[in-house]
């Protein structure tokens, strides 16, 4: 194994920037709880509520719309809790992320098509409002269908056209505006690679954050309640986060977020992720020329800058991902969040590809440390692996 380790897993869990890292051993001094009212107490909420200013700028909301929660996880179990205020049901795409598919009411396809072509199954999510057994749905009594849309997939990089963010407009308007409809959207691999941004006021009704995506602390991430909705919390007690999410703030995770916020916004400003977009297409290229019959997910719809997902049929992800690993590169097959697990991907199956190609694909996720030798160095030992697979078969 080579002594210097490449880490081509940045969806995954991007390394902590050191400014997160700062501003963390900073937060350990504070040594006040943010409900009290001395000034240690004044200290360490005012650490908190930087943070949720810097945050907020991020994904373009009003502080007072970030909830700090535990992770993405967790904000993505409060959203849905909320369903009742959204006629009962909720229902997520097979695309989606497992912590909000797992709640789904009922089982659908992928937003994209085996050629990455969004909206693939938005009329799945229709026929799913407007079909449950004994249900008539009254629009003029306030009735909506809350929905989880991702605007960017971890496992293929998939985005919606333009890289736009799910609003409930946006949703309402492309199914004929049958049914009003309040969007949870994953915004954790979008935000901080690429711009949030909305047309005029329109927007989702919540969103879910994650730090250790952009470079902040593991365990932390917000909810964002767009349209400042009361929220049902999900844990009570001392009423902390305005009353939507109760327990003692964890002030060091929550300054380490604010800081990889603050600096990923400044990385999209400088255009740093053009850059990564330019060496995951040199890295396409050089495979695509050796091996013909790789299958590139996606490849010429929107998606993320950093992301290629791609599979050679009978060559198992689990094994490539092995293979990269003792050669000194760390990448994975498919999402990360999986217990340790290697499996079919469960979102190119919901996508329509045959098992041959979801058992067999493997993601490789760039970060703005990258460099080209980095990326040429793996296309080397991916494709001295694969004429080795190749002679054995032959």
């Amino acid at each position: 194994m080579p002594g210097t380790r490449i880490y081509l897993d940045w969806n995954a869990t991007a390394p902590l920037r050191p400014e997160a890292r700062a501003a963390m051993l900073d937060a350990m001094d504070a040594v006040g709880n943010p409900s009290s009212v001395h000034a240690e107490g004044r200290a360490a909420k005012a650490i908190v509520e930087r943070a949720r200013g810097q945050v907020a700028e991020l994904v373009g909301c009003d502080p007072g719309e970030v909830v700090f929660t535990s992770g993405a996880t967790e904000a993505a179990a409060l959203a849905v809790a909320q369903k009742r205020r959204h006629g009962g049901r909720f229902l997520a795409l097979g695309s989606e992320h497992d912590c909000l598919a797992v709640w789904s009411d009922e089982e659908l396809p992928a937003l994209h098509d085996t050629e990455g072509v969004a909206f693939r199954g938005m009329q799945a999510i229709l026929d799913a409002v407007l079909q449950p057994v004994g249900r008539v749905w009254a629009p003029d009594r306030g009735d909506t269908a809350l929905v989880a849309l991702s605007s960017a997939n971890s496992e293929t990089g998939l985005m919606l056209p333009g890289g736009s963010v799910a609003t409930d407009n946006r949703v309402h308007a492309f199914l004929g505006g049958t049914v009003p409809f309040a969007v949870v959207t994953d915004l954790v691999q979008h935000a901080g690679k690429v711009p949030v941004t909305f047309a005029n006021a329109d927007r989702p009704s919540y969103a879910i954050l994650s730090a250790h995506k952009m470079g902040g602390p593991k365990g932390i991430g917000a909810l964002i309640n767009y349209k400042s909705h009361d929220l049902e919390p999900i844990q009570r007690g001392g009423g902390q986060e305005m009353g939507r999410r109760s327990g003692t703030e964890n002030v060091i995770g929550i300054a380490g977020f604010g800081a990889a916020a603050e600096e990923a916004q400044r990385d999209l400003a400088a255009g740093v992720w053009d850059r990564v977009a330019e060496l995951r297409n040199i890295l396409e290229n050089l495979l695509a020329e050796s091996v013909k019959e790789t299958i590139f997910v996606g490849k010429d719809a929107a998606r993320l800058p950093n992301t290629s997902c791609f599979a050679v049929p009978g060559w198992k992800g689990e094994t490539q991902v092995m293979q990269m690993d003792l050669a000194g590169y760390a990448i994975s097959a498919g999402s990360a969040c999986s217990s340790g697990k290697v499996r079919e991907s469960r979102v190119l199956r919901a996508m329509a590809f045959p098992a041959e190609v979801a058992s067999s694909a493997i993601r490789v996720s760039l970060g703005p440390t990258t460099t080209e030798d980095d990326i040429r160095g793996f296309a080397r030992a991916w494709i001295d692996h694969h004429r080795r697979r190749a002679s054995r078969r032959a």
